[in-house]
């Protein structure tokens, strides 16, 4: 399922704390479908290090998310526990305090499995013994969904890479661009900037001015 782009995102029913501090059960993603437009981050490990960087990086750009009607949800396959306990945290010593969105508890990995983030895989060995082959965590993959429920982008690094929440913000603002304008947007658009006809005219006129 690797690349889930155009296609309509897994769905899910799962443990996640929100508010920063409240554990609730049977959150979905499709309590948003018709409503608002999902972020969806998968990120490695609850209590390691490149990972509080991003989730702190959304929590501070979360008004600019919100103003475009964006849910930011995260997820790892942790349980809920070990993620409120991190948010208990103070950022200065590790922790993610501060952050108010939603983290999903993805203990049985089936939604890092139906995304295709999930790092490891299993097999059984020839005494038919179930084994695991490297970590059974979540690259950090990332994935734009619009509010029909469709992934429109998407985007997966190992885990040593750190993602561009800027860059996240852009392809917001590109996919809403050309949903309202009908126009498409060419190389290294940014807000503010002018799209282009998706046509052999356009896209000659475009070139011509740039």
């Amino acid at each position: 399922m690797g690349v889930l782009v155009g296609k309509k995102a897994p769905d899910f029913s799962v443990n996640a704390v929100i508010n920063g501090e409240e554990i609730v059960e049977n959150f979905t993603l499709s309590q948003f479908e018709g409503k608002k437009y999902v972020i969806l981050f998968f990120y490695p490990k609850d209590f390691t290090f490149v990972c509080p960087t991003e989730l702190h990086a959304f929590q501070e750009k979360l008004a600019e998310f919100e103003a475009r009607n964006v849910q930011i949800i995260a997820a790892s396959t942790d349980t809920e526990q070990s993620h409120w306990g991190w948010l208990q945290v103070p950022k200065e010593q590790g922790g993610i305090k501060g952050v108010t969105y939603p983290i999903l508890a993805d203990t049985n990995k089936t939604i890092a499995s139906n995304y295709d983030v999930l790092a490891g895989t299993y097999y059984y060995n020839d005494k038919d013994e179930l084994c695991a082959e490297g970590e059974l965590v979540a690259y950090r993959g990332l994935f734009l969904i619009d509010k029909n429920g469709i992934v429109r982008h998407q985007v997966v690094n190992d885990m040593p890479l750190g993602r561009s929440v800027d860059e996240a913000l852009r392809m917001v603002d590109a996919l809403q661009y050309f949903e309202e304008k009908g126009e498409v947007c060419p190389a290294n658009w940014s807000k503010g900037k002018e799209g282009m006809s998706a046509t052999h005219s356009g896209v000659a006129e475009y070139l011509s001015k740039h």
